[in-house]
């Protein structure tokens, strides 16, 4: 009777059984892994607002209308500037903002010299913001707030100092969300209070403008 040959790597061996319960565990393993990180990419969800946001604005327009009752020309200057945002949660936050309104040439009303520059505008806001999530990473949102205004000296418009003036704002506008990064624009709407000791270029009466401007976002502490 002959003797059961030995394997060279020893009389150990592993069975067909065997074999097919290490496949098994493997599997499980596998398919445990999948079902468990499933449920995390499920609950990511679209791209949103961060703790914090910085707001770069490259490009925009400030129109303040004009006062025909002052004698105060509309004029319009280029515009850009920044903001940082805190969230508080989903819906409300806090913004401050600044941005320089850069005079450009141009024609102006009521017998100011044709094809001139106008003088360089400072503003800085401190806004609530209110957001509308919707699931999406398209977020519209609606803004308020008040601050300042520097009207920065131009001898040629008889302001021979800076001129500082209270402003309000209103406004909506909407964020398109990223990740890291993301897009903004933005439409407000100014209120400059009536005051006595202003040159007549921007004038005694209450003031009223329009600002827009499309803007980069930067998403931190997501």
């Amino acid at each position: 009777m002959s003797k059961p040959r030995r394997s060279r790597y020893g009389s150990c061996s592993l069975g067909a059984p065997e074999v097919q319960m290490k496949r098994l565990l493997v599997l499980v393993f596998v398919l445990a892994s999948f079902i468990t990180v499933s449920p995390v990419h499920a609950q990511e969800g679209p791209a949103g607002p961060g703790r914090a946001e910085i707001t770069l604005i490259p490009a925009g327009a400030l129109l303040f209308t004009e006062n025909s009752d002052a004698s105060a020309p509309s004029f319009g200057n280029y515009q850009l500037g920044g903001a940082v945002a805190y969230n508080l949660n989903r819906f409300f936050g806090v913004e401050g903002e600044v941005s320089s309104s850069i005079g450009i040439s141009q024609s102006l009303d009521f017998g100011y010299p044709s094809s001139v520059r106008t003088p360089d505008v400072l503003s800085y806001m401190g806004n609530v913001v209110v957001s509308v999530p919707n699931g999406s990473s398209v977020v519209p949102y609606v803004t308020g707030g008040a601050g300042g205004l520097s009207l920065f000296s131009r001898e040629a418009f008889g302001i021979d100092e800076t001129e500082t003036l209270f402003a309000a704002n209103v406004g909506a506008g909407v964020k398109w969300y990223a990740g890291r990064w993301g897009l903004r624009g933005d439409y407000r709407f100014l209120a400059v209070p009536s005051k006595d000791e202003t040159s007549p270029f921007f004038g005694t009466d209450a003031r009223y403008g329009h600002r827009v401007y499309g803007a980069v976002m930067l998403n931190v502490g997501r």
